[in-house]
């Protein structure tokens, strides 16, 4: 492994079916929370924790997210003659100059494992952080935000690490759980995962803890992937790779701090446009005082 982890891959291919229809004819990446796409959320995360070369994985239909990572030199231009400034600088950072997004194609519809090992070329013999666009990782409030300290904890024992956040015993046969033998797992620490059960039934589930879209792998993974047959739903599962690598090295659960939201879904979409809309500067206050006076 390297020291550090410096390339990601973001899964952008989806259909997003679960938003419909207001991800018809526009990418579910791009729905915005408060003033920001989705993807925009994600990849700032991703530069916050050191990453400065992004790889999305699309397909066609998908151009809007390329677009929105490009520059707009018309809008920059007008934004510069009424002397929006404030908004002409926020137009312009969305990308850091020390940040490259690269887009590569996933011609058809194979699976997480597919999608990411579509990254494959991009990625090389790297170590890497793979990161779901539908999940927010909320760390308001914390000293060091939740995949900032998961790239420490992967500094430091250099094993791959796969964020978990506790669910209630009765949702976890909706996820990906991991069994760590029986250890605490605290928020903030990491350790030794045992085994990985995709969606197990409640009564069998080995812990609480879940996966919830941010991993750091070895690169070995790529080259699991690529022997990875077909398993959950006919799909090239990216957890079936991960279950092998566990055969021959060791991969550990980093217990995350703050909260994930799923805007996959609308209760989550609707969630996290809540609770950042009352984080935001610009927003929070007026955001308040409307919800107070709701008479529902």
């Amino acid at each position: 492994m390297s020291s550090t982890v410096t390339k990601a891959v973001i899964p952008v291919a989806g259909l997003g079916t679960r938003v419909l229809p207001a991800s018809k004819a526009i990418p579910k990446e791009m729905m915005p929370v408060v003033d920001k796409p989705v993807i925009q959320h994600v990849i700032e995360e991703a530069v916050a924790a050191g990453i400065t070369d992004i790889v999305l994985v699309t397909r066609a239909g998908k151009s809007a997210i390329e677009d929105h990572f490009d520059s707009h030199y018309e809008l920059e231009a007008e934004l510069e003659r009424k002397g929006k400034t404030a908004i002409l600088e926020s137009v312009r950072t969305i990308v850091p100059s020390n940040v490259t997004i690269t887009a590569v194609r996933q011609n058809k519809a194979l699976g997480l494992g597919h999608a990411v090992l579509c990254a494959a070329p991009i990625i090389g013999n790297c170590d890497f952080a793979v990161l779901l666009p539908d999940m927010l990782v909320n760390s308001y409030g914390q000293e060091e935000a939740d995949l900032s300290a998961m790239v420490s904890a992967y500094k430091t024992s250099q094993q791959g690490q796969i964020m978990v956040e506790p669910v209630p015993m009765e949702h976890v046969d909706r996820y990906g759980v991991v069994n760590c033998n029986g250890v605490d797992v605290r928020p903030g620490q990491s350790a030794d995962i045992a085994q990985m059960v995709e969606k197990p039934p409640i009564d069998k589930a080995p812990s609480n803890l879940t996966i919830n879209g941010r991993y750091i792998l070895p690169a070995r993974i790529m080259e699991l992937l690529k022997d990875t047959q077909p398993g959950a739903g006919g799909e090239i599962q990216l957890t079936d790779a991960m279950a092998e690598y566990l055969t021959e090295g060791s991969l550990q659960a980093f217990h995350m701090q703050g909260k994930t939201y799923d805007c996959g879904n609308k209760v989550g979409y609707l969630q996290a446009n809540v609770i950042y809309g009352l984080q935001n500067q610009e927003t929070a206050e007026s955001f308040k005082t409307f919800i107070k006076n709701l008479d529902l």
